[in-house]
């Protein structure tokens, strides 16, 4: 599976721009503030329908227009495919609208489509899932998941589903509108699309771990470094899982919502046995999340036949050189890699014949090489 080219309209910078990628790896050089993030963005909004950087999709249409639409071509098992995302940001009183497409026809979700290339995306702001709350790295896992096994999607949002119930239920008793004779219902639906969670995150931690450290040691970052899921739950049937929930049923009724479950777990990035997120230097957690990253491809590749698109902003201006020989060595391989920076010569290797390089100034797109 390969992305083509890319095509924006009213997207942040761009009032009209395109470009294509390279089979391999696409060097994306210009000034600070020329609108390199903004591309790599752009084609993780076309591939995904929705942003890497924010949640507000009016921030991504072009000051002073009303819309914005992103499309990709797709290269998949022979085949080409477009996918098109357009929003339409709202007058007042009016709703929002964001259209996506594949081929033409209306889809719900650009992720659900097996002609969708995987994509994954290192920039600054994604710190936040090394340093950030579990919360951040419980979703990461569980879009890994989704990634690795499509049909285990759906245990994500079963449980998510059944855990809504019974926290709605939880405030109705506290609320003194309901009886607690009715958890016992949904204690065993949690129960038991908890284990399933639990089992999908616990099964793609064990593939993930051991090159999770083969690449953090290969990236230099120093000490014994160790990915491990931490489960609250110590049962291991649903009615183990049940006696936990009746065990946390009084501080459940106090608050009003579930306190025990896998909503609560962790997935902890250690060195020598402290957490990264708290004793780890900014430079120490861009190694690991970039160590997680490609670990994922590693693993991505390997499930499902060929690595995710690799989009890295801004990965190479803290690196050391050898480090980023290192990186740019591993990128060479199989699959694609787009890599942005200040700098061409930041990027080992980025002049060679074989690598597609687009120049970028402010709303401009420069195609200066591509490679057949």
């Amino acid at each position: 599976m390969r992305l083509g080219a890319v095509e924006l309209r009213d997207f942040r910078t761009y009032a009209r721009a395109s470009a294509v990628l390279g089979p391999g790896l696409t060097v994306v050089h210009g000034a600070n503030g020329a609108g390199k993030s903004n591309l790599l963005e752009a084609v993780y909004f076309g591939c995904t329908g929705r942003s890497p950087r924010t949640r507000a999709d009016r921030e991504l249409v072009r000051f002073g227009a009303r819309a914005t639409r992103v499309t990709v071509a797709v290269e998949a098992e022979g085949r080409e495919h477009e996918l098109a995302v357009a929003y339409s940001a709202p007058s007042p009183g009016e709703p929002q609208v964001k259209r996506m497409t594949c081929d033409g026809a209306l889809v719900e979700r650009l992720i659900d489509l097996p002609v969708r290339p995987l994509v994954s995306v290192f920039m600054p702001d994604r710190l936040e899932l090394v340093k950030g709350p579990p919360t951040l790295r419980r979703a990461h896992l569980d879009q890994l998941v989704a990634a690795l096994w499509p049909a285990r999607a759906a245990t994500r949002r079963d449980y998510s589903q059944v855990l809504a119930q019974r926290n709605a239920l939880l405030a109705r008793i506290r609320a003194g509108r309901a009886s607690d004779a009715a958890l016992a219902t949904w204690d065993r639906e949690l129960a038991g699309k908890g284990l399933e969670l639990r089992a999908d995150r616990e099964r793609a931690v064990a593939l993930l771990s051991g090159p999770f450290v083969a690449q953090a040691e290969k990236l230099g970052l120093s000490g014994t470094v160790t990915l491990e899921y931490r489960s609250r739950i110590a049962a291991e049937d649903v009615d183990g899982f049940v006696a936990e929930l009746l065990e946390h049923r009084a501080a459940d009724l106090d608050r009003g919502f579930s306190t025990h479950g896998p909503h609560r777990d962790e997935l902890a990035i250690r060195r020598d046995g402290r957490e990264l997120r708290v004793y780890g230097s900014q430079g120490e957690q861009r190694l690991a999340l970039l160590s997680l990253l490609l670990a994922e491809r590693t693993v991505l590749a390997a499930e499902r036949g060929s690595p995710p698109l690799m989009l890295l902003d801004d990965v190479m201006s803290e690196l050391d050189s050898g480090r980023r020989a290192l990186l740019a060595g591993e990128l060479s391989g199989a699959g694609q890699s787009v890599i942005a920076s200040t700098d061409l010569d930041h990027v080992p290797g980025g002049t060679d014949a074989t690598v597609t390089r687009i120049a970028i100034s402010p709303g401009t797109i420069l195609q200066e090489a591509l490679t057949a």
